[in-house]
């Protein structure tokens, strides 16, 4: 394990949430979200800090040994990936622009479930630790999908 590299992948999956939290300008508590038809499976709101605080964390040591393993083009489907966490935010809070974050999302979920599966031979039990950033988007996009269906 290179720690420099868990502790750039730490920053880096940080200032994703950060940015995108600046980004959607505290519209969770606005109005709009609070009177949307949302999906009854829907976590309760501490639960999405714990959840995404989990999710970093594990996605910088699986990243870390992806660097490491020089698996190809990891780095730039990394980049994707921080784009459409961080723009994910202020398309759905801020725009309420429900299908395009939909779109987003699904692409989103489609990458890191491609992280998972594809470089399971290479990084075997330590692809695991993208399961738990696979698992949460699966619900995200359910979450979304319904806000936007029922909305």
């Amino acid at each position: 394990m290179n720690l420099k590299l868990v502790l750039l992948f730490l920053f880096l999956n940080f200032l994703a949430l950060a940015l995108g939290g600046f980004l959607m300008g505290g519209e969770v508590g606005m109005p709009w979200y609070q009177n949307l038809n949302r999906a009854p499976w829907e976590p309760p709101g501490p639960v999405f800090g714990i959840a995404w605080t989990t999710i970093m964390i594990c996605f910088a040591f699986y990243m870390s040994y992806a660097v490491d393993f020089k698996i190809k083009s990891i780095v730039g489907l990394f980049g994707i990936q921080w784009l459409l966490n961080v723009a994910w935010n202020p398309v759905f809070f801020k725009f309420h622009l429900m299908f395009p974050a939909l779109l987003l999302i699904i692409s989103l979920t489609i990458l890191v479930g491609y992280f998972l599966f594809s470089n399971f031979k290479t990084l075997k039990y330590k692809s695991l630790l993208i399961l738990p950033y696979f698992s949460w988007l699966l619900i995200a996009t359910s979450l979304n999908w319904y806000a936007w269906a029922y909305n």
